[in-house]
C-alpha cells in the first residue's frame, strides 16, 4: 500500500461514523479555519450538496467541511449533523446572529449491501464531526467506504468489496493528500503496474474478469443503473484561488481515470472536491498533477485495505486464496 493520509495536510481533520448492520457510513473532512474549495463532477449520476457555491463567481469561498457519505441521496442528510456540530463550536460564515457552517457533500450508492433502511443521517454526521482528528488514519471498511463495492457490469453477484482509501505526498513545503470512497461501476487497477486489483469476478474460480472486454462483447450493459459513484477529496496546504481549486479538482479526476476502467459512465456520479488551506505558495499545475497521483494511490489503498463482506469478496480474499 502507498503511504500517508489526507490528515498530513496541516489544518485537515478526518472523522468517520458507520453502521455495520446497514453496511454504510460517512466520512467528514474538516477544516475549521475554512478552506478555499473547488469541485469537479464528472459522472452522470451524482448526488451532491452545496456545489453551486464553489463556482468562482459565487460569494462564499471558504468551506468548513466536506462530507462523503453512503446511503445514496438519503445520505445527504449527514451534512446537516455536521452543520449542527460546527455551529455548536461557533465555526462558520458569520452572518451576525450566528455562524453558518459551509458544508459540501457527495454520496454513493450502497443501499443493496446491508439493511437499506439504515442510512447515514444527521446523527451519524454529527458523530463523525465530533470524532474528527489529525490522528485518524483508518482505511477500508470505514466511514463512507463501509459499503463500497466495485466491478458491477454483471450485477451484484459478480461485484467485489472495496472501501475507503487515503494517501499523501510532499514536495518541499507543499503537501497534497487525498481520501476516496471507491464505489465504481468499473474495475480498479494499480496505476503504476496496470495490474487489475478488483472488479467483476467469477466467485467460483476467484478469477477477475475484465469489464471493458465484457462491455465490448455484449450489446447491453447489465450493471447497476445510477448505483455506483466514486467520491473523494484532495487537500493541500497550497494557496489557491477558488478558480484554481476547481482546476485542481478537475486534474485530480485523472487519478480516477488512471485507476478505474470504465470510468465516468452514465452509471457513475464521480465527484472530487479540492480543499486548499492556504499556507504555502505553489504552482497550480504542480498541485493538480500531484493531486492526480495521490488520488490514484488512495484508490489502490482503498481496495487493498477492504475486507470481504458475506459472499462479497475483497482483494485480500483473492490474495489469500
Amino acid at each position: 500500500m502507498y503511504s500517508g493520509y489526507i490528515t498530513d495536510v496541516d489544518g485537515i481533520k478526518v472523522g468517520h461514523s458507520e453502521n455495520f448492520e446497514g453496511m454504510t457510513g460517512c466520512t467528514v473532512i474538516l477544516c475549521e479555519e475554512g478552506a478555499t474549495t473547488g469541485v469537479d463532477v464528472r459522472g452522470s449520476a451524482p448526488g451532491t450538496r452545496e456545489t453551486d457555491l464553489l463556482k468562482p463567481e459565487k460569494l462564499v469561498d471558504k468551506v468548513h467541511a466536506v462530507v462523503l457519505s453512503g446511503g445514496s441521496a438519503f445520505g445527504l442528510d449527514a451534512a446537516s449533523g455536521v452543520m449542527k456540530a460546527l455551529e455548536e463550536k461557533e465555526i462558520g460564515f458569520d452572518v451576525g446572529v450566528t455562524k453558518v457552517p459551509i458544508v459540501c457533500s457527495a454520496v454513493l450508492f450502497d443501499l443493496n449491501i446491508g439493511d437499506y433502511r439504515i442510512r447515514p443521517d444527521a446523527k451519524m454526521g454529527y458523530e463523525a464531526c465530533l470524532k474528527a482528528s489529525k490522528e485518524e488514519n483508518r482505511q477500508g471498511n470505514v466511514g463512507a467506504g463501509t459499503g463500497a463495492t466495485v466491478g458491477k457490469i454483471l450485477g451484484p453477484d459478480n461485484a467485489m468489496k472495496s472501501g475507503l482509501g487515503s494517501a499523501s505526498m510532499q514536495v518541499g513545503e507543499l503537501w497534497v493528500g487525498a481520501i476516496v470512497a471507491v464505489n465504481s461501476f468499473g474495475d480498479v487497477y494499480d496505476y503504476k503496474t496496470n495490474k487489475l486489483l478488483a472488479g467483476t469476478i467469477d466467485k467460483e474460480s476467484k478469477k477477475l474478469l475484465n469489464s471493458y472486454e465484457l462491455m465490448k462483447n455484449q450489446s447491453k450493459t447489465v450493471g447497476f443503473p445510477a448505483k455506483n459513484t466514486t467520491i473523494g477529496v484532495v487537500a493541500t496546504n497550497a494557496k489557491l484561488t477558488k478558480a484554481q481549486a476547481n482546476k485542481v479538482a478537475e486534474m485530480a479526476q485523472n487519478g480516477y481515470a488512471k485507476s478505474i476502467n470504465p470510468i465516468h459512465t452514465m452509471f457513475d456520479g464521480d465527484t472530487i472536491f479540492a480543499m486548499a488551506t492556504g499556507k504555502v505558495e505553489a504552482d497550480v499545475n504542480l498541485v493538480g498533477t500531484l493531486a492526480s497521483e495521490v488520488m490514484s494511490r488512495a484508490i489502490t489503498n482503498g481496495v487493498k485495505a477492504a475486507k470481504g463482506y458475506k459472499d462479497i469478496l475483497a482483494w485480500s480474499d483473492i490474495i489469500s486464496g
